[in-house]
């Protein structure tokens, strides 16, 4: 009996491999492509009640 949870437990986890594998797919072909790069998150500027550009949690400080 454990056997066969062991190899049924096995098989679940090798089925689910290649969805991890090429996550990207076309569209209109269907076909495994390259996935594109991820576009990097923009840094968070903060001005003061100046209106001049301060550092991020001084007090004051708000972003933009």
């Amino acid at each position: 009996m454990r056997k066969l949870f062991v190899a049924a437990a096995t098989l679940s986890l090798l089925a689910g491999a290649p969805a991890f594998a090429a996550p990207c797919k076309d569209a209109k072909t269907g076909k495994f492509i390259k996935c594109p790069p991820k576009a990097a998150a923009k840094a968070v500027r903060c001005k003061d009640a100046k209106g001049k550009f301060a550092k991020c949690g001084t007090p004051g400080a708000k972003p933009m």
